[in-house]
């Protein structure tokens, strides 16, 4: 009968203490890749930041950036959540918002959408009018369970296509006390109509038909088909999509993790945009309060200016003189932090 034990000799237990000590090496390495720093902005020393899961409602595993004052005691704080542009992730726009805002005193949260970055969900660089705006309602749920986070003073902030989404959230969640855009986007308009609403009939027929055909392909493939790769310029590109390719495919906003750096949505990916407005019950939201932040240049100017027409009071539309779409995501010296500042000291008390 064979006996179960492994005879270890002096040179084998070399090889095991050597093998012991690679190991807990690499494990050290692991663990400090995973804190290191990974986003496109600075990290500022005045705020503590830590990593962060927990489910929606669809038990969706989302992935966030928690950013809190560090000095505080044992004081609640107001809290805001921040997501956006569409495409983008956390590490990028919605983190430096929410880290900023962090240094103002405020508790934040800036999560990647489901389906996305580090977020779980499958398949894979897709979109939802419902479930991203559930994302920002999972983030308060997330919020308002933190020591440190009065739940009762918690306001969110959406950038560019999460905007609509955050709109769409403020008016069906109650809890939010507050909500903020910034160079905002109502995708489903957009995909809906075009742009400036110039999109016929019959030219959405096309397209509806064309989007019902690709679900069979993805039907016989077992998986949806993703689209080109994000920006990739090939000239004679309108300002805008090179003013994005600037921000996304270079050293100032690139991400390897950002669908519109690295990647492409699904090509089906309008299909429930195209049928669900998230602006409808936007007059919905009062009397909370409304702050939209949008460029003077900005292509997508009309997008805040309808919003704002369609809200209820308490709103203000606080237009940025020569900006454009994109400094909005990042340019320190444009974005009004002072004014957001104010809007949620005031609002969220």
């Amino acid at each position: 009968m064979k006996s179960n034990w492994i005879k270890i000799t002096p040179h084998k237990l070399v090889v095991l203490t050597i093998l012991g000590a690679m190991l807990s090496l690499l494990d050290a390495v692991f663990a400090e890749d995973k804190s290191a720093w990974d986003k496109t902005f600075p990290q500022s020393d005045k705020v503590t930041h830590q990593k962060v899961t927990y489910k929606n409602r669809y038990g969706i595993t989302l992935a966030a950036d928690l950013y809190q004052p560090k000095y505080h005691g044992d004081k609640r704080l107001a809290a805001i959540a921040v997501s956006g542009p569409f495409g983008a992730v956390k590490e990028q726009s919605s983190g430096l918002y929410a880290q900023t805002m962090a240094e103002r005193g405020f508790v934040t949260l800036a999560f990647d959408p489901s389906y996305t970055g580090e977020s779980g969900g499958d398949p894979r660089h897709v979109a939802s009018p419902d479930i991203n705006t559930e994302d920002f309602s999972a983030a308060v749920d997330f919020l308002g369970l933190l020591p440190s986070v009065d739940r009762e003073r918690i306001g969110i902030i959406g950038i560019c296509g999460f905007g609509g989404m955050a709109l769409n959230a403020a008016a069906v969640d109650k809890r939010i006390k507050a909500v903020a855009t910034s160079t905002m986007y109502d995708m489903s308009r957009v995909m809906a109509k075009g742009y400036n609403d110039r999109q016929t009939k019959e030219e959405r027929t096309k397209t509806l038909e064309k989007l019902s055909q690709q679900r069979w392909t993805d039907a016989e493939k077992g998986a949806p088909q993703l689209g080109p790769v994000s920006l990739e310029l090939k000239g004679g590109e309108p300002q805008f999509v090179v003013d994005y390719a600037d921000y996304y495919k270079k050293p100032r906003g690139f991400h390897p993790r950002s669908i519109n750096s690295n990647g492409s949505w699904t090509v089906a990916n309008p299909l429930s945009f195209m049928n669900m407005p998230l602006l409808t019950y936007i007059d919905e939201i009062s009397p909370r309060p409304v702050l939209l932040i949008h460029g003077e240049n900005a292509h997508s100017r009309y997008l805040s200016e309808r919003a704002y027409k369609a809200a209820a009071e308490p709103k203000e539309l606080l237009i940025i003189k020569g900006a454009n779409h994109v400094d909005l995501y990042d340019r320190v010296d444009v974005i009004p932090f002072e004014e957001l500042v104010s809007f949620f000291t005031n609002n969220l008390k």
